[in-house]
């Protein structure tokens, strides 16, 4: 039975003294009330969610839990988006400097306009369509430029048309390209096509939660990759698909056709090596244990 919403709007200082009263706590209030100002009471509540007692059932806290814990998960959160948001940047320049490689010297500078040049069924129209608002949306000086000088806009040239892509519309002209074309993409991530299309809708669903600074770390994914079944990806234990270090799996194989995967892994040791202490928050990452001898992480 639905109910109306009734829980009235509380100001810092009522928050902090409502959070006390279930148990945290708090050594410094004025700095408490400085974070619940600055990040919010509701943002901060999928923080100390893992610390309720109870599993959760309960609103009270486990005996101990400081504000300072709830914090550093929050932090950790953080920092975690952004070295999956850098990951996501190096591959999606990659593809995009890729696919307007290969569509352009296949099929000429504007061969991407001509829906035969695309798998027969990809909605071609409606990706053209996309690219032309998001050329006229575009406030770029090399858009301007180009529209001033010539005609036919908003069409560009492809490697004009791949700077300004979302990469929703980059991982649906992947989807939509014959499939030599995809092939020899792929093969440049060491990859099946079939697969490289997969993880490109997963890291557009990713990258759009990190964009909009949701939580990461613990999330249920709502768009899981599909299974790989290649031995190095499934030793010494499959990787759960629902949880972000499958994300962190792909990122890391993807990332080695740019020379940057070693770095961004060894950074991302650091933060989990210095964040997460509590057994149960590697598990609801999804880390197995010995993660770091996983062959695909190594």
């Amino acid at each position: 039975m639905l109910v109306p919403y009734e829980k009235p709007a509380l100001n810092p200082e009522q928050q902090l003294q409502r959070l006390i009263s279930r148990g945290l706590d708090v050594e410094d209030k004025e700095s408490a009330l400085v974070s619940l100002g600055s990040i919010s009471y509701y943002r901060l509540s999928g923080y100390w969610y893992p610390y309720r007692q109870d599993k959760g059932k309960s609103n009270d806290l486990i005996a101990g839990t400081k504000f300072n814990d709830v914090l550093r998960l929050y932090e950790f959160d953080r920092h975690l988006r952004l070295l999956v948001m850098d990951a996501v940047e190096r591959i999606e320049v990659h593809i995009r400097a890729l696919i307007a490689d290969r569509l352009g010297h296949v099929y000429g500078t504007f061969g991407h306009t001509e829906s035969g040049n695309f798998h027969p069924q990809a909605n071609h129209a409606g990706w053209l369509r996309k690219l032309g608002e998001e050329a006229s949306r575009s406030k770029d000086c090399f858009i301007s430029h180009y529209k001033n000088k010539y005609i036919n806009f908003p069409i560009l040239p492809i490697w004009v048309t791949t700077e300004i892509m979302s990469l929703g519309s980059l991982s649906f002209c992947y989807k939509g390209m014959k499939h030599d074309d995809k092939r020899y993409i792929s093969a440049q991530f060491g990859i099946h096509h079939k697969r490289l299309q997969d993880w490109l809708h997963k890291l557009t669903y990713i990258r759009n939660v990190c964009a909009h600074h949701a939580r990461l770390w613990n999330r249920e994914l709502a768009i899981r990759p599909g299974a790989v079944r290649d031995p190095e990806w499934n030793a010494p234990i499959t990787p759960r698909k629902d949880r972000i270090f499958y994300i962190l799996l792909i990122l890391r194989t993807l990332l080695r056709a740019t020379n940057n995967g070693v770095h961004w892994a060894e950074r991302c040791n650091m933060l989990i090596d210095t964040s997460i202490h509590e057994k149960h928050f590697f598990y609801a990452m999804g880390i197995p244990e010995n993660w770091k001898q996983h062959p695909i992480w190594k």
